[in-house]
């Protein structure tokens, strides 16, 4: 299996050559932690059986949301907090997208505009829910930010996965909605498109001409929303590319596989720096949360949701216990010391990572 990190030390030349002056904090800081991830740079843990008194040592991972290798234990602790608040109704998976034009603008306002994106989708949602005659009420969604296509391609949009229920605010009943159809998906885009403006207006954007009058909101059954989590919960934490999916690492240029919106495998293959630009684009501002629970998914209403469930009589899926960790020689009980290196000493510890950071 080819390692991003390989490929990061390959073409750091031909990145900063012809990249160099367009290169954020944050896309260097994302490099210099897959490049140390899991070496002697961050430093080591050390498990000791208190049995079999056998040792091994391994080096640290770095935890960025960026690296392929990292983000397992975050992706199933993700998933097993949003089952626990599965409820028995209808799912809808809602995809806002923003249409081409608005892309540069957009990677030029990064922190800003994937605020807005994430925030705008779910009060177009929420208004549409208190209208609705049946759900008439106060709804619940998880939303997720994704920044490219299935092809890398910076294609900003967010995903909503909402169980078609609500609250009444007045009577406090709750309301459901059955069947494929949850809300006019033209509507959507319609009124999705009007807050965008507005709010391009409020911040001193300007708002082009050649965009277009009708926009894409996709909105589709999912069923009882597991399957839905998990798609979204593989994206979250993964990274942009997994590293089983880099193909080849030769003569200037790397190729990677990707499945396309018909489910058909195709290869790409850029030069080296061009595809770890094509990466870069994706790192997300520092401190920006991608995925967000709003209405009575919130985290805050861990008690209205358990009195939903006891009200609807539902068991949500229970988390698994994870096993604890043992000794593989003898199964004994084991004991884990991390020894961390501070962060103001991995620069020496690899050259490489110290070029990084001197060009920040």
């Amino acid at each position: 299996m080819i390692r991003l990190a390989e490929v990061i030390k390959t073409f750091l030349p031909d990145l900063e050559q012809q990249y160099g002056s367009r290169l954020l904090p944050s896309h260097r800081q994302a490099l210099t932690a897959i490049e140390q991830c899991r070496t002697q740079a961050l430093g080591t843990a050390a498990i000791h059986c208190q049995d079999c008194d056998s040792h091994a040592v391994f080096p640290l991972s770095c935890g960025h949301r960026f690296c392929p290798q990292c983000q397992h234990e975050a992706r199933e602790t993700w998933l097993e907090r949003q089952r626990a608040k599965l409820l028995p109704v209808d799912y809808y998976l809602i995809t806002f997208t923003l249409p081409a034009p608005l892309r540069a603008l957009v990677y030029d306002h990064q922190r800003e505009a994937y605020d807005l994106l994430i925030r705008l989708a779910w009060q177009t949602l929420a208004a549409f829910g208190l209208r609705d005659k049946t759900l008439h009420g106060d709804l619940g969604a998880t939303v997720v930010l994704h920044t490219h296509n299935r092809a890398l391609d910076f294609h900003p949009h967010v995903h909503v996965v909402l169980p078609a229920g609500a609250i009444d605010p007045a009577t406090r009943h709750w309301n459901r909605k059955t069947g494929k159809f949850l809300f006019p998906h033209k509507a959507l885009a319609k009124v999705f498109r009007a807050k965008w403006f507005a709010a391009m207006k409020e911040l001193g954007w300007t708002v082009r001409a050649d965009l277009p009058a009708q926009w894409v909101v996709d909105c589709k059954p999912v069923g009882n929303g597991d399957k839905a989590l998990i798609y979204l919960g593989r994206y979250l934490y993964h990274g942009v590319l997994p590293e089983k999916n880099i193909l080849r690492n030769a003569d200037g240029q790397v190729t990677f596989r990707y499945t396309d919106n018909t489910g058909t495998q195709k290869t790409r293959t850029l030069a080296g720096a061009d595809f770890r630009w094509l990466l870069l684009r994706h790192v997300l501002p520092k401190g920006l949360r991608r995925s967000r629970d709003y209405g009575f998914l919130h985290a805050n209403c861990k008690r209205l949701i358990g009195l939903l469930h006891r009200v609807l009589r539902f068991i949500p899926p229970q988390p698994q216990q994870r096993p604890p960790r043992c000794c593989k020689h003898c199964g004994g009980m084991v004991t884990v010391s991390i020894f961390p290196i501070p962060a103001h000493l991995r620069s020496a510890a690899r050259p490489a990572a110290a070029s990084l950071e001197a060009a920040m």
